[in-house]
């Protein structure tokens, strides 16, 4: 016991010196009062703000305390994210608190939160308890930069009427279209994500929908995402379908658009049917799957086909992914050319003669896509440039 206190003594004395604990006739005195700043955390916002950083000693001194500050990189950047800023403190006899201001120069992009650092040193009549604290520029941006390019589908079709749409050109996801499923359940598949309502998951950005996959731990598990839903706010039975987007890639990463019938709640799946519009797995990006999914006289059942991109994959532009319903059959078209139907008159299917409703989600692991790897790239987004819904 007496040896080990020996020890941390001898350790903090030391720590002290090697803070630069020099009084005005360059001596050492190890009862100086100790320097700490504060660190700083706020939202970028999009006028130009201050970090106001606190720098404190531990006590009042009867001579006056001088210690020199300079900002330093980290995966924020001088001139780009905040100004640098350098020079020296002088508390006077007395003083025990004194504020350094860091300009913080807004920009209207989404990237993650971005850090600084502020340094201190060379500290007279005093130590420096810690030489460096940290400003978190958080980001509450939504802007993503993103070319139009791909297929584009008419807004109208011989026969039919557009029944409903959402273009996402507001600067919020609509509440009377959309509502978040949420937690991190496995979701049946052993998926990873844990599905949130946070705008870090979803969001509007130049009239497109992101949902976006995070690698972050959240709630207990390892990534997040988002999953939502229009049941209960918009639901349809037949019709075309028509949605354009732009998808993720990689690894473990399984984006879907689809629906679900809207008696879920008392049926439950698969009695209810699913129609998945599109489902693609993040290691064969260039392939598309439509599926159905119900119950066939007290047995699970499904069908589907698939098609693949003759050049690039779909994260390369948008597509238009589409189905056409009718109390016959259901047709699955890529950019208006049909890769697969199938016939839903027998009574096994009755499934598809109810309503349904939208689920626009990205997945992260789970059995058929299997987990992420150190191949794969986060974030993963998912953009929607819209959804329409026309009927006879």
């Amino acid at each position: 016991m007496h040896h080990f206190l020996k020890i941390t003594a001898l350790f903090a004395l030391l720590l002290i010196t090697a803070c630069g604990s020099k009084e005005d006739d360059g001596t050492t005195n190890p009862a100086f009062p100790q320097l700490s700043g504060s660190a700083v955390s706020k939202f970028e916002g999009n006028e130009p703000s201050n970090f106001e950083f606190k720098v404190r000693l531990s006590q009042a001194s009867e001579k006056v305390v001088t210690v020199d500050f300079a900002t330093q990189d980290k995966s924020a950047k001088a001139g780009e994210d905040y100004v640098a800023t350098s020079g020296g403190l002088s508390f006077a006899a007395g003083e025990t608190e004194k504020t350094i201001t860091v300009a913080i120069i807004p920009d209207t992009l989404r990237e993650g939160d971005e850090e600084f650092e502020l340094l201190l040193s060379n500290p007279v009549n005093a130590v420096i308890l810690f030489s460096s604290v940290i400003g978190t520029i958080r980001n509450d941006d939504t802007y993503l930069p993103d070319n139009d390019d791909g297929y584009t589908s008419p807004e109208s079709y011989p026969g039919y009427t557009l029944v409903w749409q959402d273009e996402f050109n507001g600067t919020s996801i609509d509440p009377t279209n959309w509502v978040h499923e949420l937690g991190a359940s496995g979701w049946g598949n052993n998926e990873l994500q844990n599905y949130t309502a946070r705008p870090e998951n979803s969001f509007i950005s130049n009239g497109k929908l992101v949902i976006e996959a995070i690698q972050e731990n959240f709630g207990g598990a390892p990534y997040t995402s988002a999953r939502m839903k229009s049941q209960g706010l918009r639901e349809f039975k037949y019709g075309r379908i028509d949605i354009r987007a732009k998808l993720p890639s990689g690894q473990g990463i399984w984006p879907a658009l689809w629906m679900l019938g809207n008696n879920i709640g008392t049926i439950g799946w698969p009695r209810c049917g699913e129609i998945d519009i599109m489902e693609i797995i993040g290691s064969e990006p260039a392939k598309l799957h439509g599926t159905i999914h119900w119950d066939n006289n007290g047995t699970y059942a499904n069908y589907g086909q698939s098609t693949t991109l003759p050049s690039g994959i779909f994260a390369d532009e948008y597509h238009v992914f589409s189905i056409i319903w009718d109390s016959q059959e259901i047709r699955w078209l890529l950019d208006n050319v049909q890769f697969n139907t199938v016939d839903i008159t027998p009574a096994s299917l009755s499934e598809f003669h109810n309503d349904f409703f939208f689920i626009f989600n990205i997945a992260v692991g789970g059995n058929w896509p299997g987990s992420p790897n150190a191949t794969t790239v986060f974030p993963q987004r998912m953009r929607v440039d819209y959804v329409r819904v026309f009927q006879p």
